[in-house]
């Protein structure tokens, strides 16, 4: 697979009754920036982000969103949306992004990241749309985009080809990890050969596995 960086985006301080940090302030509404952006394991230089309890960190240092998703859901609401408007770090074109496997690696710029985990809709995501079902929406669509660790810091930017350095065997992916956590239990066990999925993931899995 080779894709292309449509967009580098970052958060901006954004105060709103529906923030769900303690401090009323989101990250959400990410802008494209102008020229390279610097990304290392903290996430891309120069993003804000608000509720540090439920994003960023680790495995969650940059969020992917897929332009032809976008594309669905301006379609679907009869609204545009621009770069950004899931509050997602980088905008790809001709990538599966709900089709990526859980530790592929994808090498943009002079970059090395890593597919982790798919987003979880919040409340927040629904407040900044003005969508007050947008949650259940979302989910029933199940093309959440994907989180991604970074291997190896480097510089990204817009037009920056996106190509799969290494693809695991076990085929996890990220629209199946979603499917599982929301949608279809019996998907669960599938978690559980993916070794790169966090384990605090992994863990949920095996808890509902347990008590079912």
């Amino acid at each position: 697979m080779t894709g292309r960086l449509v967009s580098v985006n970052l958060g901006i301080v954004t105060e709103a009754a529906w923030a769900s940090d303690a401090s009323g302030r989101s990250g959400i509404d990410k802008r494209p920036a102008g020229g390279a952006v610097r990304v290392d394991a903290d996430g891309l230089a120069g993003d804000f982000i608000g509720e540090r309890a439920h994003h960023g960190g680790p495995d969650k240092a940059v969020y992917a969103y897929a332009e032809e998703d976008a594309a669905w859901w301006a379609a679907e609401l009869g609204r545009r949306i621009d770069p950004g408007g899931f509050g997602e770090n980088l905008t790809t074109r001709g990538v599966d992004v709900t089709g990526a496997v859980i530790g592929e690696q994808w090498t943009i710029g002079s970059a090395v990241l890593q597919v982790s985990m798919p987003r979880t809709p919040c409340t927040t995501f629904a407040g900044f749309w003005g969508v007050p079902d947008l949650i259940k929406r979302f989910t029933v669509r199940a093309h959440p985009g994907a989180y991604l660790r970074v291997l190896h810091a480097g510089e990204i930017g817009v037009g920056d080809l996106i190509e799969v350095a290494d693809r695991p065997g076990h085929g996890v992916t990220i629209g199946e990890v979603f499917r599982a956590l929301n949608l279809e239990a019996e998907l669960l066990p599938r978690l559980l050969d993916a070794d790169d999925l966090p384990e605090r993931v992994r863990e949920k899995a095996r808890r509902r596995l347990t008590a079912g």
